[in-house]
């Protein structure tokens, strides 16, 4: 399989891919390298509509030029921290940021979160986050915003005074809570509706439908992130599968088919048999 960066033929080819209506992994296959690779070059250069392999090329030429600008010089350009291999893990941080765009993150914030999430420490300052990733204080502070507002970071102060952006091992946690609390907006918007056309109509019947799968989905959300947290706390190696094993075990009845099992057991948005059909003791 062929190493290095991706060539301008190669991107033509992939122009010519996503053209022709090909998924990443056929066009993966078809130049002999990762999916990762193909996924990361089409995400981070417009996504599959417009993608242009001639843009694609010159981007990826002006990042190389900032990044060797960007390099540090004399003894902390031969040292990176635990020895790691530095090219690779920039390499990883744009894989860890392009899964994340493709998960719907916006592309600065998804860049942001990596570069956070990646640090030994879990935090940063602006400056730092304008110098590690070469662009302007106004799209960090624009970042930041969003990814606080989905509880994906949080601010801090340091002994200097200096305000420091943080992910800690609490921050998905705080996330899933986040995203369950958005839900319950979009339920109770669907319950209004209900009234609103007259709950005997086809649309009002879509709206209570919708309200009661998210209703459902929002509180087993909850639960799973209640019982899942330790494992959050828990150093690798050190006996924490258990605690997975007990949040899989804990959350399995959201699989059976059934709703009322799964949420009938609680009433975290105080929806009540409404919510699920089956409402339980």
């Amino acid at each position: 399989m062929p190493g290095g960066r991706l060539t301008q033929p190669e991107r033509q080819q992939i122009a010519l891919g996503l053209a022709d209506g090909l998924a990443y992994a056929e066009i993966a296959r078809r130049l002999d390298r990762p999916t990762s690779t193909i996924t990361r070059e089409v995400m981070r250069n417009g996504g599959p509509t417009g993608y242009r392999a001639d843009l694609a090329h010159r981007a990826t030429e002006r990042r190389a030029q900032r990044r060797r600008q960007a390099a540090p010089r004399g003894p902390a350009a031969a040292t990176a921290a635990y020895g790691r291999d530095t090219e690779a893990v920039r390499e990883f941080e744009e894989s860890f940021a392009t899964v994340m765009m493709a998960s719907g993150m916006p592309k600065m914030m998804a860049r942001v979160m990596a570069c956070l999430t990646l640090t030994d420490s879990g935090s940063l300052t602006a400056s730092d986050l304008v110098q590690r990733l070469q662009v302007s204080p106004a799209s960090v502070s624009k970042a930041i915003t969003y990814l606080e507002g989905q509880a994906f970071v949080r601010r801090e102060r340091d002994e200097r005074r200096r305000e420091r952006y943080v992910v800690d091992d609490d921050i998905w946690y705080q996330s899933m809570l986040a995203s369950a609390r958005a839900l319950n907006q979009v339920i109770e918007i669907a319950r209004q509706g209900v009234g609103v056309l007259g709950r005997e109509t086809p649309a009002a019947a879509r709206l209570e439908n919708v309200a009661r799968f998210l209703d459902f989905v929002s509180e087993s959300t909850i639960r799973a992130a209640e019982q899942a947290r330790a494992v959050l706390h828990t150093k690798p190696g050190s006996g924490g599968s258990g605690e997975a094993e007990g949040a899989r075990a804990g959350s399995g009845k959201a699989d059976t088919g059934d709703p009322g099992s799964a949420a009938g057991s609680g009433e975290t948005n105080g929806t009540g048999p409404d919510s699920t059909g089956q409402q339980r003791p």
